[in-house]
């Protein structure tokens, strides 16, 4: 079953995919096999590129107000990938891997920890709670990131 949702994936254009859609095939997968997804280097980066690219469309200005912050996000699988969202002055600005800058805040998760977060699959608090998202810096900060951005629910 794995292999069909893995070729499915592969062959898709991520990029016309609504955020939606995206959440429900998250939502369809099981950590396995978001895990055995993940395996294929290609495939996370695809997905992870997408992800990260949607979110400057996704932001909310008008709920981040004066908000001026550098978010790190770490995903952990077989690699780990890093990547950064800065919010200033309305806008968000996303760039793969590590600056030098310090960050406001950290996040860490799995690969399939973050997918379910960043399709509105998961409550961040009860992942927090459970230790499947580690918070590094303001934690405040981290716990209202999600007003910042239209999530969509699956």
């Amino acid at each position: 079953m794995t292999d069909d949702i893995g070729a499915q994936l592969a062959s898709l254009d991520f990029a016309a995919v609504s955020p939606a859609e995206f959440a429900r095939l998250v939502k369809g997968l099981s950590d396995r096999q978001i895990k055995e997804l993940a395996a294929d280097a290609a495939l996370r980066e695809r997905v992870l590129r997408e992800v990260f690219g949607r979110m400057r469309q996704q932001f909310r200005p008008e709920a981040a107000g004066t908000l001026d912050a550098l978010i790190r996000w770490k995903i952990t699988g077989a690699s780990d990938a890093v990547y950064e969202t800065r919010i200033a002055e309305g806008r968000c600005e996303v760039t793969e891997g590590r600056s030098e800058a310090e960050p406001r805040t950290t996040l860490v998760l799995a690969d399939a920890d973050f997918l379910k977060l960043v399709s509105g699959n998961a409550n961040p608090v009860t992942m927090f709670m459970m230790r499947k998202l580690k918070i590094a810096g303001d934690v405040a900060l981290a716990s209202g990131l999600t007003r910042y951005f239209d999530i969509p629910k699956a």
